[in-house]
C-alpha cells in the first residue's frame, strides 16, 4: 500500500488509512511497553523509572516494531477482516521485533551505546522484554478483533432498518455468505437463522446464528421470525428444490434470493454483490450445455463469420458466443442502427481484439446483401433476422412475407452464389403445423433453405435449427409479465391451459453453434426444449418471486387466445423422420421431399401479393404453399373489434395487442 493515493482529478494526497494504522500501532506499542514496565516494578516508583528507563527505551522499541510490522505488511491489512492468518502474522512480527530489541539492548551494554545511558547504571528489567512481547501480541490482536466486532455486531444494531434474512443451507456456501454479510459495510441484512435438512446441523450454530430447522419448517419459521427474504444457499440446488421452497411459502410476501455456488466464484468467497433475486431461469432448471468446442472452432476460428439480425436477442447472443471462438472477422448485419450500435459497442468492450464490421442492411435488399458477401467473403452465415411477433404479423402479413420469406431467399441465394461454406438458419417451433402467418412464413423459409442444399452449382451446406421460446427475448412473455407486475397488475394471460417450451438465450445460441458444426447440408435440427411450461404457472411464479401474492396482490386476467396462437406448440411435422444426434440436446430431421420448383413458384406469387393482396388472399396463398397451415381465425382481429373486457384489460396494462406475446 502506498503512503499516497491518487485522487480522481489526478492529484496525490496522503494515504490517511495507512498513516492512521501506523499511528494506532505506535500508540499500542507505547501502551504495551508502559504496562510492561509498570508490572516489572510492581507499580512502584513510577516517577523514577518513567523518565530514566521507559522514555529512554521507548524510541528504540518504536523504531524496531514499526519497521518490522511495516515490512510484514500489517499496515496494509484491513482491520475489519482480521482472521487467523493476521493473528499469526502479528505473532511472527512480534517475535522478530522483540528479538531485535533484546539484541540491540544487550549489545549496547557491551559496546556502550550512549543513547541508552547504560554506562550510568540505568537498565531495563529483563522481565520487561517478555511482558512487552506478550502485551504487543495481545493488544494488537485485541484492537483488530474489537474493530471487527464493532462493524459486525455493534454497528448493525444502529442505523437504517435491516432486511430480516433466512438462509437455506448451513453448509460451506451458507457459512461463506454469512461471513461476507457480517463484513459488509452497509449491514443491510440481519440474518435470523439457517435452515438445513441435515438433522445433525439442526440446533447448532454457525458464527452465533442458529440452525432453526429443516426446509419443511420454512413457512412456520418465516412467520415466527418475521422474515423478509429467503436466501437459497444450497450447493447444486435443483429446479425442484427451488420450486418446493417457493410453493411452501406461497402467499407470504417473501422475496427469494440466491448466489452462485462456491465452486463458481474466485477464491471460494461469495461477494455480497453476487446475491441476486431468484429468477424464472432458476425455476426452469435448464442444465448447462456441453459443447464440442473443437468442432465449433474448426468452422469459426480464424474465419470470417456473418450474423444477421445481430442486434436482436438471439442474434446478439450469437455474436457473443461466436466471439469466444476467435473468428478472423465478425460481420454484424442489422437494419436497426441503434441495436447495431449497442452490440458493436458491447463487443468492442468485451472482445477488444475482435475484428468487427457493423453493416446496416436489410436482408430483403438483395443487392446490398450481395455487396457485403462479395466484399467480406464470409465462410459461415448465421441467419437470425426475422419478424417473430405472432399478432403483429397477423395484422401485417405482407411484411412477414417480405422479411421472413423473401429476405431469407435473397440471403440464401447470395450465400450460395458467393461460395459461403455453411449457412445456418434459425427457425421456430411455430413453423410446425402453423396456425399463424409468422409460423407459416418461417416454414416456407425452412422449405426453401432445405431444398437449396445440394442444388446444382451450390457447394454451400444449408442447415436449419428449430427451437421454441427463449426467456427474456425482446417483447416475449417474461419481460412483459415483469413490466405488468411492476405496474401493479393486472398480469394478462391469454388462456389458463396455454403451454410453451422455453430455453435460455445463451443455451439456444450455444446449441445453434453446435448444430452448425454437425450439419452436412439439408438437415433440420431440433433443440431439446425440456418440459413444456404452463404460461399461467409462469405468471404465478414471477409474481411470487417479486415478493407478492398471485391473485391477491396482483390480479391475473385471461384475455382469450389471440389470432395465430396455439395452446400447444409442436417440434416436428407429421411425416418428418426425427432422430437423435450424438449430442443429447440436439435431434435431427431428415430431408422431406418437396417440389423445389413448386416452392419457388409459390414464393414468386407471394412476392407479387405482399404489397397488393388482402389479408384473406395472402392467407390463402400461404395455405397453398404450406398445406398444413390452418389459420386459427378467419381474419385478424383489430384492436377496435375486440371485446370490451379484453380491450379494457389491455388499456389498463398499457400493452396494446400484446397481452402475452408467447413468442
Amino acid at each position: 500500500m502506498s503512503d499516497r493515493v491518487e485522487t480522481s482529478n489526478g492529484e496525490w494526497r496522503p494515504n490517511l488509512r495507512l498513516w492512521g494504522s501506523v499511528l494506532a500501532h505506535a500508540l499500542i506499542f507505547s501502551i504495551s511497553l508502559l504496562v510492561s514496565f509498570s508490572l516489572a516494578h510492581n507499580f512502584r516508583g513510577f516517577g523514577e523509572w518513567l523518565v530514566i528507563e521507559y522514555l529512554t527505551y521507548l524510541p528504540l522499541t518504536l523504531v524496531v516494531k514499526l519497521s518490522v510490522f511495516g515490512v510484514s505488511g500489517l499496515y496494509r491489512d484491513s482491520w475489519r477482516y482480521v482472521g487467523l492468518r493476521d493473528l499469526f502474522a502479528i505473532t511472527r512480527a512480534s517475535h522478530i521485533a522483540i528479538f531485535i530489541c533484546v539484541a540491540v539492548y544487550y549489545l549496547s551494554q557491551k559496546l556502550w551505546v550512549g543513547y541508552l545511558a547504560v554506562d550510568k547504571g540505568y537498565w531495563v528489567p529483563s522481565q520487561v522484554f517478555l511482558l512487552d512481547w506478550m502485551f504487543t501480541i495481545a493488544m494488537v490482536s485485541a484492537a483488530r478483533v474489537a474493530y471487527r466486532f464493532y462493524f459486525e455486531e455493534l454497528r448493525p444494531l444502529s442505523g437504517t432498518t435491516q432486511v430480516r434474512l433466512l438462509i437455506v443451507g448451513a453448509g460451506d456456501l451458507g457459512d461463506s455468505i454469512l461471513r461476507e454479510l457480517m463484513r459488509a459495510a452497509e449491514a443491510r441484512y440481519q440474518v435470523v437463522g439457517f435452515l438445513d435438512d441435515d438433522e445433525r446441523k439442526q440446533g447448532g450454530r454457525i458464527r452465533g446464528i442458529e440452525v432453526l430447522g429443516g426446509t419443511q419448517d420454512i413457512r412456520r419459521i418465516c412467520e415466527r421470525h418475521d422474515v423478509d427474504e429467503v436466501l437459497i444457499a444450497l450447493q447444486g440446488v435443483s429446479q425442484r428444490q427451488v420450486r418446493r421452497l417457493i410453493v411452501l411459502c406461497h402467499g407470504m410476501n417473501l422475496r427469494f434470493r440466491t448466489v452462485p455456488a462456491v465452486s463458481d466464484v474466485i477464491e471460494d468467497r461469495v461477494q455480497v454483490s453476487q446475491i441476486r433475486p431468484v429468477d424464472i431461469e432458476d425455476l426452469l432448471g435448464r442444465e448447462a450445455v456441453t459443447l464440442d468446442t473443437q468442432a465449433i472452432g474448426d468452422y469459426i476460428r480464424g474465419k470470417v463469420v456473418m450474423v444477421t439480425g445481430a442486434g436482436g436477442s438471439i442474434g446478439s447472443e450469437m455474436c457473443r458466443q461466436i466471439a469466444r471462438f476467435q473468428p478472423k472477422k465478425l460481420l454484424l448485419v442489422e437494419r436497426m442502427e441503434n441495436a447495431l450500435f449497442e452490440i458493436n459497442r458491447e463487443l468492442e468492450r468485451s472482445f477488444p481484439d475482435l475484428s468487427r464490421v457493423p453493416c446496416v442492411a436489410d436482408i430483403s435488399d438483395a443487392a446490398r446483401i450481395r455487396q457485403i458477401l462479395r466484399r467480406e467473403g464470409p465462410t459461415a452465415v448465421f441467419h437470425a433476422a426475422a419478424h417473430k411477433h405472432v399478432p403483429m404479423m397477423e395484422w401485417n402479413p405482407g411484411e412477414a412475407i417480405k422479411n421472413n420469406v423473401l429476405g431469407t431467399r435473397a440471403l440464401a441465394d447470395a450465400a450460395s452464389e458467393t461460395g459461403v461454406e455453411k449457412f445456418v438458419m434459425i427457425s421456430t417451433d411455430k413453423a410446425v403445423n402453423p396456425t399463424s402467418v409468422m409460423g407459416c412464413t418461417k416454414r416456407i423459409a425452412e422449405m426453401y433453405v432445405q431444398q437449396l442444399s445440394g442444388a446444382v452449382g451450390s457447394s454451400t451446406e444449408f442447415v436449419t435449427v428449430r427451437f421454441g421460446n427463449v426467456l427474456g427475448s425482446s417483447g416475449s412473455v417474461v419481460p412483459i409479465f415483469k413490466e405488468q407486475i411492476a405496474r401493479g397488475g393486472p398480469v394478462l394471460v391469454t388462456h389458463p391451459e396455454m403451454v410453451r417450451y422455453f430455453m435460455t438465450i445463451p443455451e439456444a445460441a450455444q446449441l445453434v453453434l453446435q448444430a452448425g458444426a454437425m450439419g452436412k447440408g439439408g438437415e433440420i435440427f431440433l433443440l431439446d426444449m425440456g418440459e413444456p411450461v404452463k404460461i399461467l404457472q409462469l405468471a404465478e411464479d414471477l409474481i411470487t418471486l417479486s415478493g407478492l401474492r398471485p391473485h391477491e396482490d396482483i390480479e391475473i386476467r385471461f384475455t382469450g387466445v389471440r389470432p395465430g396462437e396455439k395452446l400447444f406448440e409442436e417440434l416436428s411435422i407429421s411425416g418428418e423422420d426425427a432422430s437423435q444426434t450424438s449430442h443429447p440436446k440436439i435431434g435431427t430431421i431428415r430431408k422431406r421431399p418437396e417440389d423445389f420448383a413448386r416452392v419457388c413458384e409459390c414464393i414468386g406469387r407471394l412476392r407479387e401479393m405482399a404489397d397488393t393482396a388482402t389479408v384473406i388472399e395472402i392467407r390463402q396463398a400461404l395455405q397453398d404453399t404450406v398445406p398444413e397451415y390452418h389459420p386459427s381465425v378467419p381474419e385478424p382481429v383489430s384492436a377496435s373489434a375486440q371485446s370490451p373486457s379484453v380491450a379494457s384489460s389491455r388499456d389498463k396494462a398499457a400493452s396494446s395487442a400484446s397481452a402475452v406475446p408467447v413468442e
